[in-house]
């Protein structure tokens, strides 16, 4: 499918302080669109980043038919541009797609959009290390009805956005408070896959753990309300000694990427790696006894966070010693090496332009 292009005649660049991102407030000066109608993906085009419109009976604005994915672009020494896993990226949102009902996208039309758009705003991406331009794929329903069905119309676009470090600088810890009796998403449910709604139905819980004093979540499943499953909206590691283990995917957890590639790197360092259950007990008891050496969480936005505190029912514990541990500061070098170009990508994770 040819993509049509329009460029902004005037670009945006000039008004960007480039030295004090705020994540996903700055918009690059363009975005991609499809469009599926007639039992197929149409009319790809990459055009100036503009408004919508839309009906008010727009069906995702009721039933949340809609999915996302969330991935990076990095400048490198070479002065090339890393798109980092935009294959993984691309079978990840039809996962989703599967789940939601929505068409898939032919995975061709996913990179072919989304490199177009890349290479017209590569000045976009910051070239200080450490930052870099998050980028946001996603599909949402467009048919002009009330009634609960799956839509016939979608439209699939991505933007992007300049982001320094989500965090902060550093790889400052974070604080945990577990779920109670709110749950992320049970067996069966969407948890596996990438749906706005899933992200919406986190707010409240992460506001009660904030009024508490504490960043983030820890999710714990829905039927027992006692395995660790997620930690806001990342995936969660735990080191105890030298076993590194995360809760296995049970059809609730996302399949995260950065989550893929820390199991990837700690095998290679000699780790044992582990997917299995892991009740929160374990995690308690391991804080206090010292087994538990570090806990960390991984996701596209902030990579690695590591975590400090964690407090589940009235029981607070601290993880190691509070801060970033040895293997969440190493795995957070690595990553960065190889986004940037500091060292060789030896499994193949950067597509580059």
């Amino acid at each position: 499918m040819a993509i049509r292009i329009e460029k902004r005649t005037t670009s945006k660049l000039g008004d960007v302080d480039f030295d004090n991102l705020v994540f996903g407030k700055i918009f690059s000066d363009h975005m991609f669109i499809a469009d599926y109608r007639d039992g197929a993906w149409q009319d790809a085009r990459v055009v100036p980043y503009q408004n919508l419109q839309m009906p008010p009976a727009n069906m995702t604005l009721h039933y949340a038919q809609s999915i996302f994915e969330g991935m990076k672009a990095y400048y490198q020494k070479s002065g090339k541009v890393c798109i980092f896993r935009p294959d993984d990226h691309a079978q990840r949102i039809n996962e989703s797609a599967d789940r939601m009902c929505i068409p898939r996208i032919d995975p061709d039309l996913f990179k072919k959009g989304l490199f177009a758009l890349i290479d017209i705003d590569r000045e976009w991406v910051p070239k200080k290390e450490g930052d870099s331009l998050y980028i946001r794929p996603f599909v949402f329903a467009t048919d002009e009805h009330l009634g609960l069905r799956p839509s016939h119309t979608y439209s699939f676009m991505i933007i992007t956005t300049p982001v320094s470090a989500y965090y902060g600088k550093g790889l400052p810890a974070i604080s945990l408070m577990s779920s109670g009796e709110y749950v992320r998403a049970g067996e069966g449910g969407t948890g596996e896959a990438k749906a706005a709604g899933n992200y919406a139905a986190s707010l409240y819980p992460l506001e009660l753990a904030q009024k508490e004093g504490y960043d983030q979540t820890l999710w714990l499943d829905g039927k027992e309300h006692r395995y660790v499953e997620e930690c806001g909206t990342m995936n969660i590691f735990f080191r105890f000694n030298d076993e590194l283990v995360t809760p296995d995917l049970d059809g609730s957890i996302l399949r995260g990427l950065t989550r893929d590639c820390v199991m990837t790197l700690a095998k290679e360092w000699g780790y044992t790696v582990s997917e299995r259950k892991v009740p929160i007990e374990e995690v308690m008891e391991g804080a206090k006894n010292g087994t538990l050496k570090e806990a960390f969480g991984t996701g596209t936005a902030a990579i690695i966070s590591p975590v400090g505190k964690i407090r589940h029912d009235a029981e607070v514990v601290t993880v190691g010693d509070g801060a970033a541990g040895e293997l969440s500061q190493r795995l957070f070098a690595e990553l960065s090496a190889i986004r940037h170009g500091g060292i060789e990508d030896t499994h193949n994770w950067c597509a580059l332009i």
